[in-house]
C-alpha cells in the first residue's frame, strides 16, 4: 500500500478551500481489514471492511470545532470546513482552554510508510488456522474452540492549513485462538494470547504471528484447558502474587493508564467513564509505587501496537516517563489538554491525543505504555516466594468510578511453594487499591520476562472510542495481597 498522491491532493484542495485567516487541519484516514477464522475446524466467511473519511480541525481565539465528513469531494470538503467554523465560533468565549488555542500549523513534511514484508495468502492463512484448530481436538471435553487472524492496513495524513503534511502508514495483525473446556457442571476457558486478543502487534499476519509464537499454540492451549477442569478452585488468603505479562498488562491498563489520562483528571469523563484519584497536585510530590516502579509512554518501539511518529493533534512521539522511580511525574495529556492547565507541577505535554477513526476528534488516550524491565529472572522471583500465586491470562475485570478499588480474575493459576512452582488452580482472582497496590512491587522481571502485548478494543469517551493501545510488560511479584478463588 503505497504512499499514493491522492491523500496530497486532498490537502492540498482542503487548503484552496478554506476561508483566508482561519487555523484549522484536515486529517484524512484509510483503513483496510480482513479477518480470517476456523471454528470447530470449519473456516468461517472471510470478513473484509474498507473505512475512509476525514476530520476537519477549526481553531479561532479560544475556540475550537470538529465536522467529520466522508465526502472527500470539493462540496464535502468546504461543508464540512464551514460546519466546523461555526462551532469553533459558537464555543468561543465559553471553552475550558486557557487563552488562544495553540497554532495549528506543522514546521516539516513528515512521511513514514510501513515496511510491507512477504505475508500469507489468504489460503495460507485458513491453513494455518485450519492446523491449529485440528490440534485443539484432543478430548471430548474439549467442546468448543476457535483460531482467528485479523489484520489492519492504515494510512492516514494529517495536513495543517498553515503548512506542511504528516503521513502515516501502519500494518497491524491480531492472532488469537480460545478453547473451551466442560465435564459435568464445570466449565473453563483458556486462551493463547487472552481472550481480548492481547497479543496484538505491529506487522503483517506472518511476522506477528511467527513473533508471537502462534504455531503450536493450539494444541497447548488445549492441553491446558484440561489441565483446568482437574485443577482445584484457588485459595483465598493473603498470599505473594506473581503476574505474568499478559495479567500485567491489564493491571497497567486499568489502575496507571486510565487513572493518568489528563482529560479524565479535569472532569471530562465523569459523566460517562468516571474520574480518577489522582489530582492535578500530586505531579511531582505523589509516590506511585516502589522504587521499582518505572512506566514510560514509549511510541517507539517498531513491533508495539500503536507506535506513531506523531499524534492526531500533530505533535512529535517521543519516549517519555510517566512514574520514574516510583514517583509520579506528568501525566498522559497532549497540547491542547496540557494548554488547559494554567499552572501545573510538569513541563509540556505527552504526544498521546489520538481518535479511533476519521469520524472521531483526538483525546488523551494511552498509547504504547510500558512498564520498564527490572533485574530478576523468573526463576529468582518464583525461588523469593515461600507461599503465593502465579496468575496469567485475564479473563475479567472490575474497577470502580476513579479506577481506584478493583478486582481482577484470571485464567491460569498455578500455586508456589516453598521457592518451587505447584499445583495448577482454577478460577484464580485477586483484589487491591491501586493507590497503594504498585507499592507492595517488590520484583521486577529482567528483559528475558519481557512480552509485547496490546489490545484493539480500549473504548472512553463520547460517542465511544475504541481505540489500539500497546503495553510492553515484564513479569513482576507484589507482597500481601488479597487472592480468592470463584467458588466458596
Amino acid at each position: 500500500m503505497n504512499a499514493t498522491p491522492d491523500l496530497h491532493q486532498i490537502a492540498e484542495r482542503f487548503r484552496g478551500l478554506a476561508p483566508s485567516g482561519v487555523q484549522g487541519t484536515l486529517r484524512i484516514v484509510e483503513e483496510s481489514s480482513t479477518t480470517t477464522s476456523v471454528r470447530r475446524d470449519v473456516p468461517e466467511p472471510v470478513t473484509r471492511c474498507t473505512d475512509r473519511g476525514a476530520m476537519i480541525t477549526i481553531g479561532e481565539g479560544d475556540g475550537v470545532g470538529y465536522a467529520a465528513t466522508s465526502d472527500l469531494s470539493d462540496a464535502g470538503l468546504k461543508a464540512a470546513t464551514e460546519r466546523a467554523l461555526r462551532w469553533a465560533r459558537t464555543v468561543r468565549g465559553r471553552s475550558v482552554f486557557e487563552g488562544a488555542l495553540p497554532r495549528l500549523a506543522f514546521t516539516e513534511t513528515f512521511y513514514s510508510s510501513a515496511e510491507f514484508s512477504p505475508d500469507w495468502s489468504l489460503a495460507e492463512r485458513i491453513e494455518r488456522l485450519r492446523h491449529e484448530s485440528a490440534q485443539c481436538r484432543l478430548d471430548d471435553r474439549i467442546v468448543d474452540w476457535q483460531a482467528s487472524l485479523w489484520t489492519i492496513r492504515s494510512r492516514q495524513l494529517l495536513a495543517a492549513l498553515g503548512g506542511g503534511d504528516l503521513f502515516q502508514e501502519h500494518e497491524y495483525a491480531v492472532p488469537a485462538l480460545h478453547v473451551v473446556a466442560s465435564d459435568r457442571d464445570l466449565t473453563q476457558v483458556r486462551s493463547w494470547g487472552g481472550r481480548y486478543n492481547g497479543l496484538c502487534q505491529k506487522g503483517n499476519a506472518r511476522q506477528v504471528a511467527e513473533r508471537t509464537g502462534f504455531p503450536g499454540a493450539g494444541r497447548r492451549t488445549a492441553e491446558q484447558a484440561l489441565q483446568l477442569l482437574a485443577a482445584p478452585n484457588c485459595p483465598s488468603g493473603t498470599f505473594d502474587l506473581l503476574l505474568m505479562p499478559d495479567q500485567m498488562m491489564l493491571q497497567i491498563h486499568e489502575s496507571i493508564g486510565h487513572p493518568l489520562e489528563l482529560d479524565r483528571i479535569l472532569g471530562d469523563e465523569r459523566n460517562y467513564a468516571g474520574t480518577s484519584f489522582v489530582t492535578p497536585d500530586m505531579f511531582g510530590t505523589y509516590r506511585y509505587g516502589s522504587e521499582l516502579l518505572n512506566i514510560t509512554f514509549d511510541p517507539t518501539r517498531a513491533e508495539e501496537f500503536a507506535t506513531f511518529a506523531y499524534d492526531d493533534e500533530g505533535s512529535r512521539a517521543q519516549r517519555q516517563h510517566l512514574i520514574h522511580d516510583g514517583l509520579l511525574v506528568q501525566p498522559l495529556g497532549g497540547a491542547l489538554s496540557r494548554q488547559r492547565m494554567a499552572q501545573a507541577s510538569w513541563n509540556g505535554s505527552v504526544a498521546t491525543a489520538r481518535a479511533c477513526s476519521w469520524n472521531r476528534p483526538p483525546i488523551d488516550r494511552m498509547s504504547n505504555l510500558n512498564l520498564e524491565a527490572g533485574t530478576s529472572s523468573l526463576e529468582q522471583m518464583v525461588s523469593s516466594i515461600d507461599d503465593g500465586v502465579l496468575m496469567q491470562t485475564n479473563a475479567s475485570w472490575s474497577i470502580d468510578d476513579s479506577r481506584n478499588k478493583f478486582q481482577f480474575g484470571c485464567e491460569w493459576g498455578q500455586r508456589i511453594r516453598s521457592g518451587r512452582l505447584a499445583e495448577v488452580v482454577r478460577n484464580p482472582n485477586y483484589r487491591g487499591v491501586s493507590a497503594t497496590f504498585w507499592r507492595s512491587l517488590a520484583m521486577v522481571g529482567d528483559p528475558s520476562t519481557v512480552e509485547v502485548l496490546g489490545t484493539p478494543f480500549c473504548g472512553k469517551g463520547e460517542p465511544n472510542q475504541a481505540i489500539r493501545v500497546g503495553h510492553a510488560s515484564p513479569a513482576c511479584k507484589f507482597t500481601g495481597v488479597a487472592v480468592f478463588g470463584a467458588e466458596h
